[in-house]
């Protein structure tokens, strides 16, 4: 194990999608291959007369950080990959092991098995919500009947009575309400129908919902529903460009040698820039 094996391993990571195949001890090596490295710094630092001078002491301190900050971004790629071929697996897929190291296929299993117990809690309380939804609607009094209706041991007679007079109650309040309220639509709005040249609904009816929405609706759309519409760019990254956010509203975390498509709007600058190579 040394410091080009781990940048090679980096770099295979980044342009694949899916796992590369490593050795199930890759990260005892790695975590051995520190360790010499901490252990020869820390001889050299002893020899020195000032460690803080020494070249030896900073080229080995220089050597770890580097494989430190390598070994991370390997684990992060390939955990990403990980955790969404998990929920791939929860989903129904069948689980594909091929590259895993034996920490990473624990980690996979024991993210698929929280992942399936999530779901089942989750839904059966929905499920059960939508169960005491129905329950209450089937029990609650018919539109029209009084609660004493209802109860057990009520008189017919007393029902249809207190009926009689709720209805009769309700149709009082609904004709003041419309004795009170503006008789046509142009009178709720304000406007005279003679000053608009158009002729008003006699039948008041709100417009139909069928009705095709117009430029200033389409215009309004998200980003993301005007980019459904939208083509995208497969792109390989050239330069390490950073974190972005595309005008689908998501962030894209672009370092060299990535391979990723992006929508037109955000793909033409770094083509322009030659921060990118536009793939066939």
């Amino acid at each position: 194990m040394n410091l080009d094996e781990l940048q090679s391993v980096r770099s295979k990571e980044r342009r694949t999608d899916s796992l590369q195949h490593l050795r199930d001890s890759f990260y005892g090596d790695v975590r051995d291959y520190l360790g010499g490295l901490k252990a020869e710094r820390d001889a050299a630092a002893e020899r020195a007369d000032d460690p803080f001078a020494s070249p030896e002491v900073r080229q080995l301190t220089d050597e770890i950080e580097s494989a430190t900050e390598v070994v991370e971004a390997i684990y992060e790629r390939r955990m990403g990959k990980l955790v969404k071929h998990a929920s791939l697996v929860a989903a129904g897929m069948e689980p594909d092991e091929e590259g895993m190291t034996s920490e990473e296929r624990d980690l996979f299993f024991d993210i698929v098995d929280r992942i399936r117990d999530n779901k089942e809690t989750v839904l059966g309380t929905i499920e059960g919500d939508d169960d005491t939804t129905d329950e209450s609607a089937a029990g609650t009094p018919a539109e029209g009947v009084s609660a004493a209706a209802a109860m057990v041991g009520a008189d017919a007679d007393e029902s249809a009575e207190a009926s009689d007079t709720l209805a009769s109650e309700a149709a009082g309040d609904r004709s003041a309400d419309r004795d009170d309220a503006p008789t046509s639509p142009n009178e709720r709005t304000g406007v005279d129908a003679g000053s608009s040249g158009a002729n008003p609904d006699p039948s008041g009816d709100a417009p139909s919902p069928d009705t095709e929405p117009s430029d200033a609706d389409r215009e309004a759309a998200s980003p993301t529903e005007r980019l459904e519409a939208d083509d995208r760019v497969m792109l390989r990254i050239t330069t390490d460009v950073g974190e972005i956010l595309g005008v689908d509203d998501r962030a894209y975390d672009l370092e060299s040698e990535d391979v990723v498509a992006l929508p037109r709007q955000n793909a033409e600058p770094l083509l322009e820039r030659e921060a990118a190579e536009k793939l066939e």
